[in-house]
């Protein structure tokens, strides 16, 4: 009898483990999928000029490396407008692509990356310091110290991306992270 519910015991033990492990990939694999799917979304009447079309509003940042860098210093160039946080898992699986694009095609395409950190709503220096690295991010990282810039460009959800002209007109706004073909794509639909 003892070994009988011994056997039960351990047929029970494995049947909660093999469920587990399941259910551990499949919600693995939807979070996955839903990392993977950025969107572009309709623009909201603003007075700040952030319908398609319209110029998008200057700022200007310190970097993470301590250069301040406004917007308009990019103008001729595409600009991708990237808003992030480092405890945010679909900027984590973003930024790879981002990076694989800048140091593959951001200088043929004529594109600058400003990835915007937002720093009020993150966990301090040492974690944004430590998520660079951990990525090896090299463009630049502008800091959003006041939250004001991330509140004009209504970076509710991130990450939030803005795809800016060579005239510094927005073209796109995508909510949610984009992988490398995604960022290639809306780049080739800019003038």
């Amino acid at each position: 009898m003892k070994k009988l519910l011994g056997l039960l015991l351990v047929g029970i033990l494995i049947t909660v483990l093999v469920v587990g492990i399941v259910k551990k990939n499949v919600e693995e694999r939807q979070a996955t999928d839903r990392l993977n799917a950025g969107s572009v979304v309709e623009f909201l009447p603003t007075e700040e000029g952030l319908a398609e079309g319209e110029t998008a509003p200057d700022f200007e940042l310190t970097t993470l490396e301590g250069e301040a860098v406004r917007l308009s210093d990019y103008k001729g160039k595409k600009v991708i407008l990237n808003f992030w946080a480092t405890w945010c898992p679909p900027c984590r699986a973003e930024m790879p692509d981002m990076q694989a694009y800048y140091e593959q095609q951001a200088d043929e395409e004529n594109v600058e990356i400003l990835a915007v950190n937002l720093t009020t709503a993150d966990k301090g220096m040492d974690k944004i310091n430590a998520f660079v690295d951990e990525f090896n991010l090299t463009f630049p990282i502008p800091m959003d110290t006041e939250g004001d810039i991330g509140e004009l460009y209504q970076a509710a959800s991130i990450p939030t991306s803005y795809m800016i002209d060579t005239e510094g007109k927005v073209q796109q706004k995508i909510v949610g992270p984009m992988n490398e073909e995604m960022m290639e794509e809306f780049i080739a639909d800019m003038e």
